[in-house]
């Protein structure tokens, strides 16, 4: 019933209230907006349609509303409620199935999942360089080179496929073993552009989790600061400012692990248990701080930027062999 009061007006507001003044026609033109949403919700297009005559502000009007109302959801209760209420649903129903839906639609996709599903299934792994070769030779004739390009670009653009490169994975060939490590650079990118798809949850810091991730890649690539620096660094402002801070957070860990290496040298424990015990640390946490200071110790000196060339003194004033010759002055 809640559909017929409402449709009518919505569908023709003049014929209800010919000779209304402006005032008066406000009220039809809001319950057209809502047509929608009553069909979809019969509670709410009943509160909106009660709502509209005490809107209009007229005394006159007011009683002659809902009956304009009800004859007209008399006169079109054979199609036209049912015909909005079928409009409604269309613009507010349930998503649309098959191949429209957010499943994967292209069918190249569809065929690597039954080839490779350990590379293409339920999870990922990341592909290795060179991999739309791979998948052409191995298939000769199966894809098109447009098709097979296409569902590999749509691929590795999820952000399920980003997420595994993000973690730092190592990169699969076709039989699904690993074949070589994972581009520092691209492991940063990854993280930037999965982070900037989430969204945040009730009181979550995204900005934090993302400069530890950062801090984490950065320590996990064994890489020095500056040459860290040098792959990753872009032209986002926002990103290097939380590369910065990660740099930042990652050199105070290291001078507390280097700190704490000093300290478990000097104590002439047998064991790092021993060591953690003797401080009340937690034995893994010590040893994973202790391999990092080492690494550090380890790690070679970065070179020294080469000094710039000096520029060249001229010995004498004549023109070198291969100098163009100056233009004749003119007359």
């Amino acid at each position: 019933m809640t559909d017929n009061a409402t449709a009518p007006e919505s569908q023709n507001p003049a014929p209800a209230a010919p000779a209304a003044p402006a005032a008066g026609a406000a009220a039809p033109a809001t319950d057209s907006q809502a047509v929608p949403a009553a069909a979809a919700d019969g509670e709410a297009g009943t509160s909106e349609a009660s709502a509209a005559p005490e809107a209009a502000g007229g005394e006159g009007r007011a009683p002659r509303s809902p009956n304009a109302s009800r004859r007209g959801g008399r006169g079109r209760s054979g199609g036209g409620g049912g015909q909005n209420r079928q409009t409604g649903e269309a613009a507010a129903g349930t998503p649309p199935k098959g191949p429209s839906g957010p499943r994967r639609t292209h069918p190249a996709l569809e065929q690597l999942a039954g080839f490779y599903p350990h590379l293409f299934g339920a999870q990922f792994l990341p592909l290795k360089r060179g991999i739309f070769q791979d998948l052409q030779d191995a298939h000769p004739g199966v894809f098109e080179k447009e098709d097979l390009k296409a569902a590999l670009g749509i691929h590795t653009r999820s952000t399920r496929y980003l997420q595994v490169v993000a973690e730092g994975r190592q990169r699969h060939d076709l039989s699904g073993q690993p074949v070589e490590a994972m581009a520092p650079e691209h492991v940063h990118h990854a993280l930037l552009e999965v982070f900037r798809r989430k969204k945040p949850r009730d009181g979550e810091d995204l900005t934090a989790k993302l400069r530890r991730r950062i801090a984490q890649a950065y320590e996990a690539s064994g890489l020095t600061r500056e040459a860290y620096d040098a792959l990753v660094r872009g032209r986002d402002e926002r990103a290097n400012a939380l590369l910065d801070e990660a740099f930042a957070e990652v050199a105070e860990r290291d001078a507390k692990a280097e700190a704490l290496l000093r300290a478990f040298e000097a104590s002439g424990s047998a064991s790092v248990e021993q060591f953690a015990d003797m401080y009340g640390m937690d034995a893994r946490a010590v040893e994973r701080q202790l391999q990092r200071a080492r690494q550090l110790h380890n790690a070679p000196a970065p070179a020294p930027a080469p000094a710039p060339a000096p520029a060249p003194t001229p010995t004498t004033t004549t023109a070198p062999v291969d100098a163009p010759a100056e233009p004749a002055a003119e007359a």
